[in-house]
């Protein structure tokens, strides 16, 4: 039965989300700890949020994007009825100044006195465990093995269980919306190829490969040899172990090693999804490799995660608490600039640019399809990694999947050459890339 300070917090619970419920009108409903819906007619199966009482004193203490996360990975918030995307689709029509307006503050400050003094002082599980890998690392050395180790080294059947069956974990392409994951990124891993004009008998390089799908779709289809470099362990064994099935390892080799350290010269490089891991402050390093790597006239494909440009860099360089939180949880290390900056930093670093083309709609879809795979195989990818994480990582790709669906941020391939006096050898049209 529950206690007199139960019950003031749940009454002051239900008076301020009632409240709040009718003046935002809200399209949802809210399921209390003891079982109560607000609004009390709400169907028991109907979409709605299940809130503990530690999550309303958590949220009242501390309201920020990081409680929020704390308290969605430990099972404090839990959607019910319906997925995240589902209350995406439903947010309030109304925004800021009228949403202030609506409220009552003094309905509000009153309720909040009990909730304040509820339940929320224990921590939650993602605070327990730490999740803050790399968070005050020094970042001056570029990418690091241990974040990317962070990210990668989940687990290769984790990873398996929501990609295509190439386990390409980066950006599809789209030619038509209905098409499924695994065309879709068949379809990718032969732009890039006819983005790179790979040609028989020239040296590839791909620059952060993955489990080496695309090394691998290269060297089959196109004739080059190809090198995949990575940081990740575990993806290095298993990219060795799909090369040795499809008998390519006399012309697909994949290293352990940073790009900084490679050796020699290649016709053609290729870096997909890598550049989001080098940080800002490593560029000129970065492009400075590519170029050393590149033989005059060789071409460059960079395909990257962008933000919208802001009227300096020190505005840019602003990280707003939602990316703060991708960080911290999923992604340590991560930075991402804006077009104009790759494309500056490009010509700074003598290349020369032919093409730029926007894929931010392919992304947003790419990453809802991964998050509904991770959903529809739950209890297994529990059983693989914890119920924590599993939580994390389907937030992670739903909240990517809504930034580039909103334009929040981009993703761009930028195709260059090594700049040399005279004809770049690239033909006169791109029309041969989407016959």
């Amino acid at each position: 039965m529950p206690s007199q300070s139960e019950d003031r917090v749940l009454s002051a619970a239900r008076a301020a989300l009632t409240h709040i419920h009718e003046a935002l009108e809200l399209d949802f409903a809210f399921e209390l700890w003891d079982g109560s819906r607000i609004p009390a007619t709400a169907p028991t199966d109907g979409l709605r949020l299940a809130l503990s009482e530690t999550a309303l004193t958590r949220l009242l203490r501390r309201p920020k994007i990081k409680t929020v996360i704390d308290l969605y990975a430990a099972g404090d918030l839990d959607p019910r009825g319906g997925s995240i995307f589902d209350f995406a689709e439903r947010r309030p029509a109304i925004k800021g100044r009228e949403i202030r307006k609506r409220l009552n503050k003094g309905l509000l400050l009153k309720s909040a006195w009990p909730i304040w003094w509820g339940a929320g002082n224990r921590k939650t599980a993602a605070e327990a465990e730490g999740l803050d890998a790399g968070e005050a690392a020094d970042r001056s050395s570029g990418s690091r093995k241990d974040d990317i180790a962070f990210h990668y080294d989940v687990s290769n059947e984790f990873y398996r269980r929501f990609l295509d069956p190439e386990m390409v974990y980066t950006c599809a392409y789209f030619s038509d919306w209905s098409n499924d994951l695994a065309t879709a990124q068949k379809d990718k891993l032969d732009m890039i190829c006819r983005k790179l004009r790979l040609k028989p008998g020239e040296r590839m390089l791909d620059i952060g490969c993955g489990w080496g799908a695309l090394i691998c779709h290269a060297a089959e289809h196109y004739g080059v040899t190809a090198v995949g470099v990575t940081l990740a362990e575990e993806q290095l064994k298993l990219a060795r172990e799909r090369i040795a099935a499809r008998g390519l390892e006399d012309k697909v080799s994949v290293e352990l090693i940073d790009y900084r350290d490679m050796k020699g010269k290649f016709d053609k490089i290729s870096s997909i999804g890598m550049f989001e891991a080098v940080g800002l402050d490593n560029y000129d390093n970065y492009f400075q490799s590519v170029h050393r790597l590149l033989k005059p006239r060789g071409i460059y494909l960079h395909h990257a995660i962008t933000r919208r440009g802001k009227k300096d860099l020190k505005a840019f360089r602003r990280k707003k608490p939602e990316y703060q939180a991708l960080v911290r949880y999923i992604f340590p290390g991560g930075e991402v600039d804006h077009i104009g900056w790759t494309l500056t930093n490009l010509e700074a670093h003598g290349f020369e640019v032919h093409d730029v083309e926007a894929w931010r709609e392919h992304y947003a879809r790419t990453t809802r399809l991964w998050a509904e795979n991770l959903m529809q195989v739950k209890d297994e990818a529990i059983a693989e990694i914890g119920e924590h994480k599993y939580r994390l990582w389907l937030a992670y790709l739903i909240g990517v999947s809504l930034g580039f669906e909103r334009g929040s941020i981009g993703i761009f391939q930028t195709v260059a050459t090594r700049r040399t006096k005279g004809p770049s050898g690239m033909p006169p049209s791109r029309a041969d890339l989407y016959s």
